[in-house]
């Protein structure tokens, strides 16, 4: 159970914060300004781009910026991090999409406890990739949900939930942007009640439970036999990675952007290009007809779909596997 923090020192409670992305940094921000936040974990170095330069995650430049010690070990459990972290001997850890979960070990060093800053409305979309699984699979409204952390993946007690709609043309790029906002804000909130000791527990049910996998590049392989707003959900969630896609000519043909052209009577079979235009490809789906409007095709840069349809000469008819 979180343990309320006695006293008017709760106000600079040690902190050890843990995540790596962008996503990460404002709920570091927020939660610097009521604790000392002494050490930070993070994600390796990685090589990036086309030159392959090692780049630092955003945490880590953050905690550059403001001077906190950073440590990055390859797996949190190894015994040399867990030393680390108990050698700070924290009252607090705050873990903000850090991508790993964590070990009794590690959970059990904390005097308050562990908590996490996860992007849904628990128990929906426990796992890795809950933003882009609530937009893909056309959830209409999603949130953050500061929880207790236990030995599962993101199975913990509720401490506090904000709930943000998802909009008909929000795609996953844009609700990270306003989660992370929110996750900030709703951790705000959650400090505030731990040092009025009113931050109260409420354990998931379980069986409401459903997950939200690590996503891979075939997650976003279209499937035209499904409606053509399941598509679009796809299209919306797997943006901007790995992105939906289809093949065309035998190449991948990401398509970026898209709308329903039509709910119902079909003009062809799933896949099949059923008209061309200023506006977009028209493709026929189990159900419906979506058009794409902004495609990137395979070694190329992303375009309006009219210009592809122009350029590889795309004539009706033609299929999209």
């Amino acid at each position: 159970m979180i343990r309320p923090s006695p006293g008017p020192g709760a106000a600079r409670l040690r902190t050890v914060f843990m995540g790596t992305p962008r996503f990460a940094v404002p709920s570091l921000a927020a939660l610097s300004e009521s604790v000392d936040v002494t050490l930070i974990l993070c994600n390796p170095d990685r090589a990036a781009g086309r030159g392959r330069s090692m780049a630092s995650p955003p945490v880590k430049e953050e905690a550059v910026r403001r001077g906190i010690p950073v440590f990055q070990p390859d797996k949190a459990r190894h015994p040399d991090a867990v030393a680390r972290i108990a050698a700070e001997a924290p009252d607090l850890i705050v873990v903000v999409a850090y991508g790993h979960i964590l070990p009794k070990s590690i959970l059990d060093i904390p005097r308050i406890g562990c908590i996490n800053v996860h992007a849904s409305l628990l128990p929906k979309y426990r796992g890795a990739a809950p933003i882009n699984w609530a937009v893909a699979r056309g959830e209409s409204v999603t949130g953050i949900t500061i929880m207790r952390m236990d030995e599962g993946m993101d199975t913990g007690p509720m401490l506090h939930v904000r709930e943000m709609p998802i909009g008909e043309e929000d795609t996953a790029e844009t609700m990270f942007s306003k989660l992370s906002i929110l996750g900030a804000e709703a951790l705000r909130e959650a400090l505030r009640k731990l040092r009025e000791g009113t931050l109260d527990e409420t354990p998931q049910d379980a069986a409401l439970a459903t997950y939200a996998p690590k996503l891979t590049k075939e997650h976003g392989r279209i499937d035209w036999s499904r409606p053509a707003g399941e598509v679009r959900n796809l299209v919306r969630g797997m943006t901007p990675w790995p992105s939906a896609f289809a093949l065309h000519a035998g190449k991948t043909l990401k398509v970026l952007s898209s709308a329903v052209a039509g709910e119902s009577g079909a003009a062809g079979e799933p896949g099949e290009v059923v008209d061309l235009g200023r506006d977009g490809i028209a493709v026929a789906c189990g159900e419906g007809v979506l058009r794409l409007q902004v495609v990137q095709p395979e070694g190329g840069k992303a375009m309006d779909a009219w210009a592809y349809a122009q350029g590889r000469h795309v004539a009706t008819g033609e299929r999209l596997s």
